[in-house]
């Protein structure tokens, strides 16, 4: 195939990737460049710089993105609160964007033509990577190899390899347990007994968190500081975004905090079954929450409800890159002005408990909110008007003979 000179891999080191390094050589006769992220999923990321250099790749770019990932993807959807589907704390999903930014980036800089990647034509990262390089880079070429080649099984990547003395690590027959992908937010599993939404997870499978019955007896505590909605503190520390992150997913997944099993809907029309380990996450969205509680306008609380389905979708479906998700994100860290102070919680064997909270900016008035005395800060009277103005509509119907429709 011709008109492709140099391509920018998105490059783990692993099975799948290391067969698309070789099959772009030798089907597109081009030059490889492998680009590959650091985003915390827990694993050395150097072999895959010899891993490369076997294959002849000169151009190999290995980069620590921890920190801009927490900081401009990770901190600014929790802002939002967002949660697809009721469920999914979207870890896989919000790290795409970043890698599509830098996949387009070092093209720019390595005058590839091309970029491409290892998603499948079955899921939602085809559609996440490839609309943020289109946003990003409007030109850009894409090669999706899942969607062109016929190397559609294990066995066959596998054969592809001992073909090409392509070095696998770890080979263990025809059979992969789980499909797996980890950053700093999450882990997810999917495939093998996971196809079948009936069974039970292997308590095995789970690598992040212990099981909640085997989570200790006595209740962890830790103070939350936030600064314009994003947490800054832990019990007193001064933490980086990616170490406030790191920091909370080993508290949390000791207590056993953060797993679900969910059925979802993805983008391209299918159901998928996935299970998701997401301990920090699952602490920051609740204590987030707390933190607005007491320091958000009740109605730019429910706005923001209003519209977190909305924005949770575009990042699952991959628009992050998108002017509605920018313009949303533009109310949204405007609504996180006086998002600042602390919250306490409570973890204990699975749980997340909000157990206080406090801020400079509270708009939380005791006087006005208490049971006791108020002093007058409150006139109980004026609740009467409030309600009949608000029962008007509703009284007219009922004068003019219409009957209240009731769902029989």
């Amino acid at each position: 195939m011709s008109g492709t000179n140099k391509v920018v891999l998105a490059y783990s080191g692993g099975l799948d990737t290391s067969v698309i390094a070789r099959w772009l050589q030798q089907t597109y006769d081009c030059e490889v460049v492998t680009f590959t992220a650091d985003i915390g999923q827990g694993e050395e990321v150097e072999p895959a710089r010899a891993k490369a250099e076997a294959m002849g790749i000169k151009e190999i770019y290995i980069e620590d993105l921890r920190e801009e990932f927490v900081r401009d993807f990770v901190n600014p959807m929790f802002r939002a609160n967002a949660l697809y589907e009721g469920e999914y704390l979207l870890g896989t999903s919000i790290a795409r964007p970043l890698i599509a930014k830098r996949l387009v980036e070092i093209a720019a800089a390595t005058g590839a033509d091309a970029i491409s990647h290892g998603a499948t034509g079955k899921g939602n990262d085809q559609v996440r990577f490839e609309l943020g390089a289109y946003a990003l880079s409007p030109s850009i070429k894409i090669i999706a190899p899942w969607r062109e080649w016929d190397l559609n099984s294990r066995d066959r990547l596998l054969a592809y390899c001992e073909e090409h003395n392509i070095p696998v690590e770890k080979k263990r027959g025809s059979k992969s347990p789980y499909s797996m992908d980890a950053n700093l937010l999450h882990i997810s599993y999917e495939g093998d007994v996971l196809e079948d939404p009936s069974a039970e997870p292997e308590e095995s499978m789970w690598l992040w968190s212990v099981s909640p019955e085997k989570a200790p007896d006595q209740a962890t505590y830790i103070e939350l500081e936030y600064l314009k909605g994003d947490i800054v503190a832990i019990d007193g520390d001064k933490l980086s975004a990616a170490g406030v992150l790191t920091r909370l997913n080993q508290i949390a997944g000791a207590n056993g905090v953060g797993r679900a099993d969910i059925v979802e809907n993805r983008y391209v029309g299918m159901k998928s079954r996935g299970c998701y380990e997401t301990p920090g996450g699952s602490v920051m969205l609740k204590a987030h929450r707390a933190m607005e509680s007491l320091t958000l306008d009740r109605e730019l609380a429910h706005l923001k409800d209003d519209l977190m389905p909305r924005y949770a979708s575009l990042v699952y479906n991959g628009y992050w890159w998108s002017p509605e998700r920018l313009a949303l994100q533009t109310l949204i860290d405007y609504s996180q002005v006086y998002v600042n102070g602390k919250v306490r919680v409570k973890l204990y064997k699975g749980n997340v408990m909000v157990v206080g909270r406090q801020s400079d900016d509270s708009l939380f008035d005791a006087a006005i909110a208490t049971f006791e005395d108020d002093a007058g800060a409150y006139n109980q009277a004026d609740a009467a008007g409030f309600i009949k103005l608000n029962a008007l509509r509703m009284r007219i119907a009922a004068l003019k003979g219409r009957k209240q429709l009731q769902r029989r």
